[in-house]
């Protein structure tokens, strides 16, 4: 059983900064350890779709939405099994729930609780 859990998550003014942070956990019978082949971000503000913010690989280069390009920066230390989304210039329309998400190598895929960050403008 994996358990995304995520912080870091609140209110800051426009221009601000905030940090998220999602480690993943995990409790198996077989004592088989999961990995991930990526980790990432999503996001849903109200009434929109989730989107994707953010993905890292185990290896190689990240992947940003256009929107967050030069503000958001997404890191991984694998050995803890932990992402963070290290958010700059934050403006309003970036308030949003943020979700955790983890992706095996056979593409199964789990998701944090979510955290909300609201930007204040």
């Amino acid at each position: 059983q994996v358990q995304l859990v995520e912080s870091g998550g609140g209110l800051v003014e426009a221009g601000g900064s905030l940090s998220l942070s999602c480690t993943a956990s995990q409790s198996t019978d077989s004592g088989t350890i999961v990995s991930f082949s990526a980790m990432a971000w999503y996001r849903q503000a109200p009434g929109r779709q989730r989107e994707l913010v953010a993905r890292i690989p185990a290896s190689g280069a990240a992947y940003y939405v256009d929107s967050v390009q030069g503000r958001f920066t997404i890191s991984r230390d694998n050995a803890r099994n932990t992402v963070y989304l290290q958010m700059n210039s934050l403006k309003a329309e970036d308030t949003a729930v943020y979700y955790c998400n983890a992706q095996t190598i056979l593409a199964t895929n789990y998701w944090g609780q979510g955290t909300l960050v609201t930007v204040s403008s």
